[in-house]
């Protein structure tokens, strides 16, 4: 299949990228920078831009998004609508200009996170961006045309992300990134739809 990948340099962008094309894949990369394109997700243009010149997809593939971490004494109004828009909005948008650009077997395959279950001080808003999201896909699941397939894989913690994120997920049993890029592999290949695959 030909697969576009977004998000491609993040530490679980590169180990989608690698899972896919070790299974002979043809992936091209999008993010913004040091990839094949370039792509802003929370720009509607630049989504449409990104989807012009990479021309015909199999499957999309996003491992991208954004959102502010802060107590909820400290939220804005803005912040609540970046995170929206870093995370959930933004993701939505791919599908929703996916949707007649991909063939009848074509999948879109979303990234969510391990806050949609379980919470964590300041992640109030990346709680609510991914409990959007995984809405989002059992949702338009039943509604989505022809055969077209939309999964979200949900991580936890990954192992190689635990120096960054120092106490943050204290207690939480981080896994090795490649066991969500399996997810991935499982949400392209497979041939289950409006399913959030749990990592962790």
């Amino acid at each position: 299949m030909k697969i576009l990948l977004i998000g491609a340099n993040g530490t679980l962008g590169r180990a989608v990228h690698t899972a896919l094309r070790e299974r002979d894949h043809e992936v091209v990369t999008a993010s913004r920078k040091d990839s094949d394109f370039f792509v802003d997700i929370t720009d509607p243009e630049s989504i449409r831009s990104l989807y012009d010149q990479a021309g015909p997809v199999d499957a999309v593939a996003s491992a991208a998004g954004s959102v502010p971490w802060k107590p909820v004494g400290e939220l804005t109004t803005q912040d609540i609508r970046a995170g929206l828009e870093g995370k959930a909005v933004s993701q939505i948008e791919l599908v929703l200009q996916g949707l007649e650009r991909l063939p009848a077997h074509g999948s879109f395959t979303l990234i969510t996170g391990i806050l949609a279950r379980e919470f964590l001080l300041t992640g109030a808003v990346s709680s609510l961006a991914n409990g959007a999201v995984e809405a989002f896909v059992r949702a338009a699941a039943i509604e989505l045309p022809g055969r077209q397939r939309i999964n979200a894989v949900s991580p936890t913690v990954f192992e190689e992300s635990m120096d960054v994120y120092g106490d943050t997920f204290a207690g939480f049993d981080a896994v090795p990134v490649a066991r969500a890029a399996a997810a991935y592999v499982k949400s392209i290949e497979g041939h289950q739809t409006g399913q959030v695959f749990r990592v962790g």
